[in-house]
């Protein structure tokens, strides 16, 4: 079936990130591997410990240009201050080719050590596979492979690279096993261990690294890229957890260099047995292809680098080809399969827009107009974010009225835009009928037209966006400092200001939703108006304060709802999602004098009907005494903020017009408190001080009052890229739960499961440069 192992490589890498893995996955791969477009794995050793500088980066560059002129994407693998990189930025690359950090040589035993030690590393065969099986990345090009050592029989002095290609279905392509090794028995080795070797040309010849012939044959010989595909495709059909090895010969140009090469290498492998060298592990590779390279006048370099360009262009072609064939297979849905055509979208390369990870086919997969379960009403808005680069010890960082260097980068963002793609990419990989609709007011101008086409550029609605020609787009300024934290900002958000909502409800009458998600940035009158309707169509409200000074914009719809309905129990609003100082204004507003909702009757007799006893305030005074985080290294302190700082009062005292309130507490965690019917599990439960949340049982006739505490998840500072988009990544998550489970939040379980999935969620947000992280799609 289609990319089998190739998921199960994606859904491996989602798992580890959710775990705070140290993996960074470049945008660029995540989307390719999202879309099911040819990716190739390229190794770091060959950089850090491999090549002399600067020959090394020019050749990491020209690699990785080869794999993109075959039509695949590059992801060199590498690691830098301890962090997993799948896929090297530019500077990235550099400093490994420099070297000035000590990068080590990095085989699987040594993955564990150098991440936890921070340290720079270069990735061997061994290694690169690790991660590129971890990823799903089915190709992976390097120069030569590890074997078995010369007397190996003696010394088991065996690469590690070899038992590592029975446990990673990648194919490798290679120039063969290095000439320094036992060739012979390093194929016998691979036939114990079952690893299939082919010789890519026109030869059964086995190349030997340097020289096209090793004086052995392979067992088998393809010379086109789809043949080889086909043979990666069959053994990804029968679940076979392998590697395959495609032996490339190095270009026929080299081939008068090899005999005098090969003379140079059995001289210095008895150099090496003289001075004690064969006995130092993995600084003998190295140092012999050094001694090489010095014995041929340079000669040996200049075949190193033709075999690796040679294999980087020959793996983007079969990756290619592996690629267009796993589009032509059989995708299950349920118990039923269907074949089917993927159609892949592109990478612009010349975009200024940063590359991100599809969530679906950029082919319209909707009919304009249609209904759907989900509208999300707010901003969408282009993000201009500038970072400051940390200087030397002797600069200032940031300073007024000048500029400092560091990086600037743009990408869609805008809080309801935010939501309405990080809820797409959730549920477009199970749930592509469930995509939600985006209404909001863009300009026809050159950001409006950006926005537009990235939308649909990653498979989203566009249908709910309203142009305003005389308006111009959104606009979102903002400046971060060296760690990821804003500083400051500047934006204009005048055209969603506009938004009527006269014309949100002809919209929601056209999409027909179950839940209308709104965020803070509409004026007060036009969220009074979908309120109203929703609730006269019995739909659910979700209210995303947006920040503290907006966060208020959602009274006047409650004020007018009560005055509607002077009786009125139930809340106008199902569910809000403001942090601590949005839930402080809304309470300070709400009781101001010139609202003053806590004097409608409405408002004490549902907090009478509530029934909260002694006990109830008993059991937050022992729950305020536990540590805010159950993990050993997670936030200190303890949940003492919910009674001294007045956060449960406060929120127990706006559920009259809130259902539910999910208080987002930063690295304190979320704070759920709601009311829910006495029909609802919630019902037959009691406070667990152990399970973080206390269940009022008083004499009430009312809903149920329950509040939990969810810790944050454990996340080292040093992982966070930006804080910008996390808090809509959380809500997204949510929305995209409640689509599928409208009631999802009545039983302990399933709140349970919808808050850590959202605070994951979150997490992988925090993890990435965008205001959304792509891996949501994984």
């Amino acid at each position: 079936m289609l990319g089998r192992a190739s998921k199960r490589g994606i859904h491996s890498l989602v798992t580890a990130l959710k775990n705070n893995a140290l993996v960074d996955i470049h945008p660029e791969v995540a989307e390719a591997l999202h879309a099911r477009q040819p990716v190739v794995a390229l190794e770091s050793t060959i950089i850090t410990h491999g090549m002399p500088h600067p020959v090394n980066l020019e050749t990491a560059r020209t690699v990785e240009r080869n794999v993109r002129a075959s039509g695949s994407v590059p992801a060199t693998i590498g690691l830098i201050e301890g962090r997993v990189k799948i896929g090297l930025e530019p500077h990235e690359l550099e400093r490994l080719a420099e070297g000035k950090n000590g990068p080590v040589k990095l085989s699987r035993r040594d993955i564990g050590a150098a991440i936890a030690l921070k340290r720079d590393g270069g990735t061997t065969c061994s290694a690169t596979l690790v991660f590129a099986a971890l990823a799903g990345i089915k190709a992976f090009a390097t120069g030569g492979l590890g074997g078995v050592h010369r007397a190996g029989q003696d010394t088991l002095d065996i690469s590690a690279d070899l038992p590592e290609l029975t446990r990673c279905p990648v194919a490798l392509i290679s120039a063969g096993v290095k000439s320094i090794l036992d060739i012979g028995r390093t194929l016998e080795y691979l036939e114990t261990l079952g690893v299939p070797v082919v010789t890519y040309g026109q030869t059964d010849d086995f190349p030997a690294f340097y020289s096209h012939k090793s004086g052995f044959k392979s067992p088998w010989r393809v010379d086109n890229p789809t043949d080889a595909a086909r043979i990666m495709n069959v053994q990804e059909q029968l679940g076979m957890k392998n590697g395959v090895i495609f032996a490339t010969p190095i270009p026929t140009k080299y081939h008068s260099m090899s005999e005098a090469i090969q003379k140079a290498v059995e001289d210095a492998v008895q150099e090496a047995e003289e001075n004690g060298i064969s006995k130092r592990g993995k600084e003998v590779t190295p140092w012999i292809l050094k001694r090489v390279g010095e014995l041929t006048g340079g000669k040996s370099l200049l075949s190193n680098v033709a075999l690796i360009e040679n294999t980087s262009m020959i793996g983007g072609q079969i990756a290619a080809s592996y690629a267009r064939l796993a589009a032509e297979q059989v995708v299950e849905v349920g118990e039923k399969s269907y074949p089917v055509t993927l159609k892949h979208h592109q990478v612009d390369k010349t975009s200024t827009i940063p590359p991100r990870c599809v969530a679906q086919s950029s082919e319209q997969s909707y009919q304009p107009g249609s209904s759907s379960p989900l509208v999300i009403i707010g901003s969408a808005a282009m993000d201009i974010t500038s970072r400051a680069r940390k200087q030397s010890s002797m600069e200032t960082t940031l300073c007024l009225h000048s500029t400092t260097s560091g990086s600037v980068s743009l990408s869609p963002g805008g809080v309801g835009r935010n939501i309405a793609e990080a809820t797409h990419r959730i549920l477009s990989k199970e749930h592509l009928s469930q995509a939600p609709v985006l209404i909001s007011f863009v300009g026809e101008d050159i950001v409006g037209g950006v926005l537009r086409e990235e939308l649909s550029r990653m498979g989203m609605r566009t249908d709910g966006l309203i142009l305003v020609p005389e308006k111009a787009s959104a606009v979102c300024n903002m400046v971060m400092d060296t760690e990821g934290g804003l500083i400051t900002g500047v934006a204009d958000m005048d055209i969603i200001e506009s938004l009527e909502g006269k014309a949100v409800v002809e919209q929601l009458n056209r999409y027909n939703p179950n839940v209308v998600a709104v965020d803070g940035n509409l004026k007060a009158s036009a969220i009074t108006d979908i309120v109203s309707h929703c609730n006269r169509h019995g739909k659910t409200v979700f209210f995303e304060p947006t920040s503290v000074p907006k966060s208020t914009r959602i009274i006047p719809s409650i004020s007018a709802s009560l005055s509607s309905e002077p009786n009125r129990t139930s809340a106008p609003i199902a569910f809000a999602s403001p942090n601590i100082l949005e839930l402080e204004e809304l309470w300070r507003v709400t009781q101001s004098d010139n609202v003053d909702l806590t004097s409608a009757p409405a408002w004490w007799k549902t907090l009478d009907s509530f029934g909260l006893s002694s006990q109830f305030r008993m059991e937050l005074d022992h729950l305020a005494r536990l540590p805010t985080s159950p993990r050993p290294g997670g936030t200190t302190g303890t949940l003492s903020f919910l009674t001294e700082g007045g956060i449960a009062q406060m929120a127990i005292n706006l559920l009259p017009f809130f259902q539910h309130l999910v208080i987002k507490c930063g690295e304190r965690g979320v704070v759920v408190v709601m009311r829910v019917s006495r029909q609802t599990k919630w019902a037959s439960e009691r406070s667990n001080i152990h399970k973080r949340y206390i269940v009022s049982n008083g004499s009430g006739n009312g809903d149920i009052v329950v509040l939990q505490h969810f810790p944050a998840n454990r996340l080292r500072l040093e992982s966070i890229i930006n804080v910008t988009g996390a808090g809509d990544t959380l809500v997204a998550s949510i929305l995209a739960s409640l689509v599928q489970d409208p009631n999802g939040f009545e039983d302990p379980e399933s709140l349970k499961g919808i808050l850590e999935d959202a605070q994951a969620a979150a997490v992988l947000t925090l993890q990435s440069e965008f205001a959304v992280s792509p891996s949501l799609s994984l």
